[in-house]
């Protein structure tokens, strides 16, 4: 009974061991300089083929600014502290489930951004996430599932990327936030060709 008790005892000690040797390593959060206070929010650019996104996106961004209230937003670049940029990079809606007569029912929407945020007193760039994305998968509208339970009553495209803004914006905000080096970086994340 003695040995049993001390082999599980090397096997919890060995389990705690494997553990903490498998958690991952995340650099300490460093925070946002106590200076920055005000922040711009520059029109957002867009590298897609999809017309007018960009505003849409930049609105997001502001509402969630606004929500979060943390950070005064300024509607000119010379009466703030800090400056956030982004780039819509890649728009892609894939097919994944297609109806018997060959139609498309449900989609999967991936949305990849470039955001930056410059400290403006110092003209330092604070930080930089080349490859910020957003995805959402959804079901058509205007099909009827091929499986009722499956797949609810659906939305439209845009809908659809409303959703994606609203995880987008979150998650750059809580950047902005947070500081630089609090949130993993998705930087080494594997990019589809557009």
């Amino acid at each position: 009974m003695k040995r049993f008790i001390t082999y599980l005892f090397v096997i919890a000690l060995f389990m705690t061991n494997l553990t903490s040797c498998m958690s991952t390593y995340e650099p300490a959060a460093q925070l946002l300089p106590e200076h920055i206070k005000k922040v711009y929010v520059k029109p957002f650019e867009n590298n897609t083929n999809q017309f007018g996104i960009e505003a849409k996106f930049t609105n997001a961004v502001i509402d969630e600014i606004i929500s979060d209230g943390r950070l005064s937003l300024v509607n000119d670049e010379k009466d703030a502290d800090g400056v956030l940029t982004a780039t819509i990079k890649k728009y892609i809606l894939q097919p994944l489930i297609y109806d018997t007569s060959g139609s498309v029912e449900q989609y999967k929407m991936w949305i990849i951004v470039s955001v930056s945020l410059v400290d403006k007193d110092n003209n330092v760039t604070l930080w930089t996430e080349p490859n910020v994305d957003g995805i959402q998968i959804y079901r058509d509208i205007n099909k009827r599932p091929s499986n009722e339970d499956a797949f609810g009553e659906g939305m439209s495209e845009e809908e659809a990327r409303e959703i994606v803004w609203g995880k987008i914006s979150r998650n750059i905000i809580k950047r902005v936030i947070k500081g630089f080096g609090s949130v993993t970086s998705m930087s080494e994340k594997k990019v589809p060709p557009q």
